[in-house]
């Protein structure tokens, strides 16, 4: 992936209204209850990224993107213990 494209991504997930959590390397939506990991946000073609963005987020809980699936149950309970 070059730079433009990465910038392009960040552009587009801040227009969203995520904002990147630089501790945990997450883009973080806390409207939506979405987050990015970085990995992911680099990998995913910018065009799946923008399906990702827009789809509606069924359920009360938070909803993780990593590269390779979703993290365990235990990281996804911590992280949304830690994340509200």
């Amino acid at each position: 992936m070059n730079l433009t494209e990465l910038a392009d991504k960040e552009r587009i997930l801040e227009e969203a209204g995520y904002k990147y959590h630089f501790e945990r390397a997450l883009y973080l939506n806390r409207k939506t209850k979405k987050a990015f990991s970085i990995e992911f946000v680099e990998d995913m073609p910018l065009q799946e990224l923008q399906q990702k963005i827009a789809e509606d987020a069924a359920g009360p809980g938070w909803h993780f993107f990593f590269t390779g699936g979703p993290p365990s149950e235990y990281i996804q309970q911590k992280l949304s213990e830690i994340l509200g």
